[in-house]
């Protein structure tokens, strides 16, 4: 019937389908399109029982299945793919219908087609989608940014399929304009790599340096699950720790290559913190250090270079580094999220973006990858200071990496005395350093940049440019 369905999804690889599946199990009418039909009606015959789906074959018929306004789900690979889709559709809409992108686009694309499609009275949704294939079937975490007018006809249907905080509350908001809502998936998933970079670190200085098995390092794990580091990484950690290789009867971490891959959300949070001048350390270093693991040649080589024994510690000296690591990894993790909202904040100065922080973190209370119970206090400190310069600067957040501190230089020290490394851990502790330092040696570098290529610099006790000629003043100090 034409014009019945509430929403469309075209892409129905697994997370379009999924998708789609969640829609329709909240009573809504789907109209399904997908390049190749014959997936459009796998769909309906597997999952028709699950509610109301419209197969549509072409193009027009998908179109004409949507109710006004029309919503169109995009589920395909960015990039692309993505053009091809839009130029496919937007001649078949009309002004007040939107196309939802719900892939991992780069935000910079989605602001151009935005104000592309904008120009024709066609709504572009970018739309940050977290959780994987099981959270986009029973509820993900949803970012979606463009206008207004949009969220006020969409939202409440992404609200409604969306997961749902402890509260109750969904994990949805409108993020912002034009491509606000992928920069914030950009960035979650930015620190989505810093999270499991300083997860693997914890681990291997647990293995190496405290000496105990996988089995008993998932027991740990799951101890910590229980406290401040509660989160759905630490948990899955626990349960990969914990499982046989079926085929060997070794760990199954031990089977594994370790070689870490990437899709590229990481390097892009990274390249943009420095169009930005913002530091991200902490998620350069995660991003790092998978490229490092893939370089197998490198690290081939790198073998036979020498580095410090290790002694064997004690069951108690073990037990006793282990909470010492609790402690580091959580300060680190802090550290980790600061830059991540200070990218956020950042890009919200830059693009003209409205980004409520606060509101961010609580869509990320549940269905996305980093959820984590420590979210709640960062919903909370922004609640009480929504022009928070840094969570560094939130009076608990400070109290509790300053009771840390001390371990985690411990934690830090051991690994660079043991030659096991945590670079996650390192960074994030120089960042910490760098921010409380009086003075940082930033004036020397400055002075270097004058010197060599007349940068000039400014003065600590008067205002103004300096610049010093150098050559001149060689001179007259060689003569007295």
């Amino acid at each position: 019937m034409a014009g019945q369905a509430q929403i469309g999804v075209t892409g129905l690889a697994v997370m379009g389908r999924n998708l789609a599946r969640n829609f329709a199990r909240h009573g809504y009418t789907v109209a399904l399109h997908n390049r190749t039909p014959e997936r459009t009606h796998e769909l309906v015959e597997h999952f028709g029982h699950e509610g109301t789906f419209v197969a549509t074959d072409t193009a027009e018929e998908f179109v004409q299945a949507l109710e006004r306004p029309r919503r169109l789900v995009v589920m395909v690979k960015a990039g692309e793919a993505t053009d091809a889709v839009i130029n496919q559709f937007a001649p078949l809409l009309e002004p007040g219908d939107m196309i939802i992108d719900g892939g991992n686009a780069h935000f910079a694309d989605t602001r151009r087609r935005e104000a592309s499609l904008r120009e024709r009275g066609i709504h572009f949704v970018g739309t940050g989608i977290s959780g994987g294939e099981e959270g986009a079937l029973n509820g993900p975490s949803i970012m979606p940014g463009g206008s207004a007018e949009s969220y006020a006809s969409l939202g409440p249907i992404l609200e409604d399929i969306s997961a749902k905080a402890a509260d109750g509350a969904p994990c949805c908001t409108h993020v912002g304009a034009d491509g606000a809502g992928h920069f914030v998936k950009m960035v979650h998933n930015g620190i989505e790599y810093a999270d499991m970079q300083l997860i693997a670190e914890a681990y291997d200085l647990l293995r190496h340096v405290a000496g105990y098995e996988p089995a008993q390092i998932a027991a740990i794990f799951r101890e910590w699950d229980e406290g401040r580091l509660g989160s759905y990484l630490i948990e899955i950690t626990a349960d990969v720790l914990d499982h046989v290789d079926a085929a060997t009867g070794r760990p199954f971490v031990d089977v594994v290559a370790d070689e870490a891959e990437q899709k590229g959300t990481g390097r892009w949070t990274v390249q943009i913190a420095l169009d930005l001048g913002v530091p991200v350390s902490g998620i350069a270093e995660a991003v790092f250090a998978r490229s490092v693991s893939g370089h197998t040649d490198l690290r081939a080589v790198g073998r036979s270079l020498a580095g410090p024994e290790r002694t064997p510690l004690s069951a108690d000296e073990a037990r006793m580094f282990a909470a010492l690591v609790e402690q580091a990894l959580y300060a680190s993790k802090v550290i980790s999220y600061t830059q991540g909202f200070h990218q956020m904040q950042a890009a919200g100065a830059e693009y003209g973006w409205d980004l409520d922080l606060g509101s961010i973190a609580a869509i990320w209370r549940g269905g996305c990858i980093i959820r984590a119970a420590f979210l709640d206090r960062i919903t909370a400190a922004y609640a009480k200071d929504a022009a928070l310069v840094s969570l560094l600067a939130d009076e608990q957040f400070a109290g509790e990496v300053a009771a840390a501190q001390d371990a985690w230089r411990e934690v830090v020290a051991t690994a660079a005395r043991t030659g096991v490394p945590a670079p996650g851990f390192s960074t994030a502790l120089a960042y910490y350093d760098s921010l409380r330092a009086e003075r940082l040696p930033a004036a020397l570098t400055q002075g270097q940049r004058d010197y060599f290529g007349a940068h000039t610099y400014r003065r600590v006790d008067r205002e103004g440019v300096y610049h010093t000629l150098w050559a001149e003043d060689r001179s007259e100090q060689r003569q007295s």
